[in-house]
C-alpha cells in the first residue's frame, strides 16, 4: 500500500527554469498536486526569493517614510474636490435663489420718494418735507468731499470691482476674525444700493445672493459715478433723513453743496450706525467717528495731513434732536395745503414758492422768546404764537409755538381759541355801518340783557361815552349794548364778510369775543382795516412747479374784493389807534410809527391777544398755556403787547414811516365829506398799498385801474378823552379788556363750540329783533335816557 502510495505521487513537470514563477505567485517547486510532505530545509530556495521577501517588507516603510507629503497631497486633493462640489453647489443655490427673482429684463430702479422743496419770498430753502426729507443732488453739485468721503470709508475698491469684491470680502472676514468681533463689512457701495432699492433688510443667504446678483445688474447698467450718485442720495443717515441734502439740513441746517471737510466726514460716519452715531444724540461718538473717516480719506490719498489739522480746528457740531425752528411751523402748513391746489398727492419733486421772509420770521420767532424768557414763567405763560400779513392777506411771518422741536403744534393756524375783547372791533364796524360814528355816545353802565349782565372787570362804570373811548378802553358794557343794537347776526355777518371762516355763534356775548376763531383768520380779518376796506386772504403759497419747471399752481390776490366801506375803514382806524395810544395798548407803541390794534383777554386770563397793524403789516400775537391753565393776570395790553411792539420795531427797522389809512380822522355825519382832490400823500388803493407793504416800488404791477381813491377828509378836533383811573401794580397795565365775570370757563383748545348754556341768545328776554336806528345828528344823554 505504501509503494502504491508513493508510486501515486507525481510531480508534474515545468516547462520555465527555477526562478521563473506562475501567474499566481507560486514557483514551480511548490506545486504539488497531492497532499505530500515535502522538506523545505532539503532545499535551497531560488536566488530571487529573498529579494521578493525583502521587497515586500521594505514597501510598508516607504509608504511610510512619505506620509507627511502624502497627508499634503490628500489634503490638497480632497480639498479641491470639496471646492470643486462647493462650487457646484454655490452654483446651485445662485440658480435657485436667482430663479425666484423676476426676469432681469424687468428690473429697473423704483422711483425716489418725492421731495417738496419749500422755498421763501427771496428762494432760500426754509425746509424739505417728503419722505426722504431732501432733494436729490448730482455729484457735481454736492460739496466734493462727500463722495470722497463715503469711499474711503464704506468702499476704498468702489471704482475697481465689479459691484462685488471678493478681495474686499476676504480683508473684512480676516479683520474680523483677527479682532474678534465686526470690524469691517464685506459689502460694496452697489450692494447696499441693490439692498436699499429692492431688498428688505433681513439677514439671510437668499437675501444675500440676489443682492450680489442685483448688484452685478446695477454695475452692467450703470456707470460708477450714477451708481454713487444714486446711493448718496438714498442712504439713511438717521433723524428721518434720506439722502445727503436731507441730512446736511437736518444736522447742520444748510444744503449739501455747502458742507465742509469736517462735515462731510461726520455725514459719511453715520452711514454705519445712523441712530448710535448722531451728533444729535451721541456728539462725542459722531466725531470720534468722523476723525476714523479723516483717517481714511488721507489713507487713500483723497486728503492731506494739513486738511486734517484745518477739519479738526473747525468748531464741533451741535445738532438738535428734533427739526427746529418756526420755519418748520410754516413748511407743515404748506404740505396741509398742497394736495387741494395741486389737484391730489405729491408724485414726483416740486418747488413751493412762498410768501415767508426769512427774517421777519427769525424776529418773529425772537420776540417771542424774549418775552417768554424775561417774564413767562413768574406770569405762567408758557406758550406764544404770532402771524403777520401784509395788506394783500400774504403771510409774511408765522410761529406756531415757542420750540417747534419741543412741540410740533400750530397754535397760530390749528388751535381755535376765544378772542376776547379782540373781536370787538367786528361789532363796532357793524354799528358804523347802520350810522354811528367814533363821537356817538352811549352810556356805561350796567345793563342786563335777557338773564345776562355783562360789567366791566372792575365793576366801575364812566357813564355817558363816546364810541371812541369804550374803544380805547374796552369798556363791555357798550360793547354788548351795540351788539345789541346791531344784532348778533349783524355781528356775524361783518366777521364773516372781512375773512373770519370759523362757526360764530349769533349770541349776546358775541360781543366780547366768546366765539372760538383762530389767530391767523383773526389777524387776516384785521388786515381789511390796514388795506383800506378790501379783503385779505390769507395765502402762504405763491407757486407751485416741477422740477422740470412745470407750473402746477399760481396764486392770483391781485384783485381782491372790497368788504368795507372807505369811510367806515378810516373810523374804525381812527378808534383803534387810541387803543394803543391812550388806551389797553399802550404798551405797543411804536416810536415814529402810526399803529392801530386791540387788545383781548379771555376768562380767568387763560388767553390774551394783541392785534394791530401799521401802513406796512397786520400782526396778531397770542399768550397763553396749552393746558388752558390761567395765567398770572396776563391781559393783551402785557405781554402780547410787549412782544408784538419788539417785532414791529424790528420789522419797520428801516422803513419810511407813513400813516395808517384815514390818517387818523374822524369822518363824522354831522360833517359833510368835502369832495377835492386825492390826497397824494395817502396810500388809497389796495395796489398802493400793496406796493407800500413790500417797500419801495417793488409793488407797483400789482396797481389796479379804477380803484376808488380816498377823497381828503376834513380836519376834525380830537376826540376828548376822559382819563380813567389805571392801575399800574402789575405788568399787564390796563385791565379793562378783560371779559366780564360769570362767562363759561371752558378749555379754549376744544373744537367743541362754546357752551353758551348760561349766556342766553339775543332773543331771550327781547320783544323782537332790534334794529339800529341811524340818526343824522350826535346822540345826546338825553337821547340815551328816553331812548331814541
Amino acid at each position: 500500500m505504501a509503494g502504491k502510495s508513493r508510486s501515486g505521487q507525481r510531480i508534474e513537470p515545468s516547462f520555465s527554469s527555477g526562478s521563473e514563477r506562475g501567474d499566481d505567485g507560486f514557483s514551480a517547486g511548490e506545486r504539488i498536486a497531492g497532499g505530500g510532505r515535502s522538506s523545505r530545509r532539503s532545499e535551497d530556495p531560488p536566488p530571487d526569493r529573498p529579494r521578493r521577501s525583502k521587497s515586500r517588507r521594505k514597501q510598508p516603510r516607504r509608504e511610510r517614510g512619505g506620509g507627511f507629503f502624502g497627508f499634503v497631497r490628500s489634503v490638497i486633493y480632497w480639498g479641491i474636490v470639496l471646492c470643486i462640489w462647493a462650487g457646484i453647489g454655490a452654483a446651485g443655490l445662485v440658480v435657485y435663489y436667482g430663479s425666484r427673482m423676476p426676469n432681469a429684463s424687468t428690473w429697473s430702479i423704483p422711483d425716489r420718494p418725492p421731495n417738496v422743496k419749500i422755498a421763501d419770498l427771496e428762494g432760500s430753502i426754509i425746509a424739505n418735507r417728503g419722505a426722504t426729507g431732501g432733494e436729490a443732488l448730482t455729484l457735481s453739485d454736492m460739496s466734493p468731499y462727500i463722495p470722497k468721503a463715503i469711499v474711503a470709508i464704506e468702499d476704498r475698491r468702489f471704482y475697481s470691482h465689479f459691484g462685488f469684491d471678493p478681495i474686499g470680502l476676504g480683508r473684512a472676514v480676516v479683520t474680523n476674525v483677527l479682532t474678534g468681533h465686526a470690524v469691517q463689512g464685506g459689502s460694496t457701495l452697489t450692494q447696499q444700493l441693490a439692498k436699499n432699492l429692492f431688498l428688505s433688510p433681513e439677514r439671510t443667504l437668499e437675501r444675500k445672493v440676489q443682492e450680489v446678483l442685483l448688484a452685478i445688474w446695477l454695475e452692467h447698467k450703470y456707470t460708477k459715478d450714477q451708481i454713487l450718485t444714486m446711493y448718496l442720495n438714498r442712504v439713511y443717515f438717521g433723524a428721518n433723513a434720506y439722502g445727503v441734502e436731507a441730512a446736511s439740513q437736518r444736522y447742520f441746517n444748510k444744503s449739501a453743496r455747502d458742507v465742509n471737510l469736517g462735515e462731510a466726514a461726520m455725514l459719511a460716519g453715520l452711514v454705519k450706525a445712523p441712530s448710535k452715531l448722531s451728533p444729535a444724540r451721541d456728539p462725542a461718538a459722531a466725531e470720534a467717528r468722523a476723525q476714523l473717516v479723516l483717517q481714511a480719506m488721507r489713507d487713500q490719498g483723497f486728503i492731506s495731513e494739513a486738511d486734517i489739522k484745518t477739519a479738526m480746528s473747525q468748531p464741533p457740531t451741535h445738532a438738535t434732536s428734533y427739526w427746529s425752528g418756526a420755519q418748520n411751523y410754516v413748511a407743515d402748513m404748506v404740505m396741509d395745503q398742497l394736495p387741494g391746489l395741486i389737484g391730489g398727492a405729491v408724485k414726483e419733486d416740486l418747488t413751493v414758492d412762498t410768501t415767508i421772509d426769512t427774517s421777519l420770521e427769525q424776529k418773529a420767532e425772537q420776540s417771542l422768546n424774549d418775552v417768554l424768557a424775561k417774564d413767562g414763567k413768574k406770569l405762567n405763560a408758557s406758550q406764544a404764537s404770532l402771524v403777520s400779513v401784509d395788506a394783500t392777506g400774504a403771510i409774511r411771518a408765522l410761529v406756531g409755538g415757542r420750540d417747534y422741536a419741543q412741540s410740533q403744534f400750530n397754535r397760530a393756524v390749528t388751535a381755535k381759541r376765544q378772542p376776547g375783547s379782540a373781536f370787538k372791533p367786528f361789532v363796532y364796524t357793524a354799528a358804523l355801518e347802520m350810522g354811528l360814528t367814533p363821537n356817538s355816545i352811549r352810556n356805561d353802565a350796567p345793563v342786563k340783557i335777557g338773564n345776562w349782565a355783562p360789567e366791566n372787570y372792575e365793576q366801575k362804570y364812566n357813564g355817558p361815552v363816546t364810541l371812541a373811548t369804550a374803544v380805547a378802553h374796552s369798556l363791555n358794557t357798550v360793547a354788548a349794548q351795540l351788539a345789541m343794537e346791531v344784532g348778533p347776526e349783524q355781528v356775524v355777518k361783518v366777521a364773516h364778510r372781512l375773512g373770519i371762516e370759523s362757526d360764530l355763534q349769533a349770541n349776546a356775548s358775541i360781543a366780547l369775543g366768546t366765539s372760538e376763531v383762530s389767530l391767523l383768520e383773526l389777524t387776516s380779518a384785521y388786515a381789511s382795516f390796514m388795506n383800506g376796506g378790501y379783503k385779505a386772504t390769507p395765502h402762504v403759497i405763491t407757486k407751485v412747479t416741477t422740477a422740470s419747471g412745470k407750473v402746477l399752481y399760481q396764486a392770483n390776490f391781485d384783485n381782491p374784493p372790497r368788504v368795507l366801506n372807505p369811510d367806515v375803514v378810516t373810523n374804525m382806524n381812527t378808534m383803534m389807534t387810541g387803543v394803543i395810544n391812550f388806551g389797553t395798548g399802550k404798551a405797543a407803541r411804536i416810536p415814529g410809527w402810526q399803529a392801530a390794534g386791540k387788545s383781548g383777554t379771555t376768562q380767568s386770563f387763560r388767553d390774551a391777544l394783541f392785534v394791530g397793524f401799521t401802513s406796512h403789516l397786520t400782526t396778531g400775537v397770542w399768550f397763553g398755556n396749552d393746558d388752558g391753565k390761567s395765567m398770572k393776570k396776563v391781559t393783551g395790553g402785557g405781554l402780547p403787547a410787549k412782544a408784538w411792539k419788539e417785532f414791529m420795531v424790528a420789522a419797520h427797522k428801516g422803513l419810511t414811516p407813513t400813516p395808517i389809512f384815514g390818517g387818523g380822522q374822524i369822518i363824522d355825519n354831522g360833517a359833510p365829506v368835502v369832495a377835492s382832490a386825492p390826497n397824494t400823500d395817502q396810500q388809497t388803493t389796495i395796489g398802493s398799498i400793496i406796493s407800500g407793504a413790500l417797500g419801495g416800488n417793488g409793488g407797483q404791477a400789482s396797481l389796479q385801474q379804477g380803484q376808488p381813491t380816498l377823497q381828503q377828509r376834513p380836519a376834525q378836533q380830537p376826540v376828548q378823552q376822559r382819563q380813567q383811573p389805571v392801575d399800574q401794580a402789575t405788568l399787564n397795565d390796563d385791565p379793562e379788556d378783560l371779559p366780564p365775570v360769570g362767562l363759561a370757563d371752558n378749555n379754549p383748545y376744544s373744537s367743541d363750540q362754546y357752551d353758551t348754556g348760561d349766556i342766553p341768545p339775543a332773543d331771550i328776554g327781547d320783544p323782537g329783533p332790534i334794529t339800529a336806528t341811524v340818526r343824522r345828528h350826535r346822540s345826546s344823554l338825553l337821547d340815551v335816557i328816553l331812548g331814541q
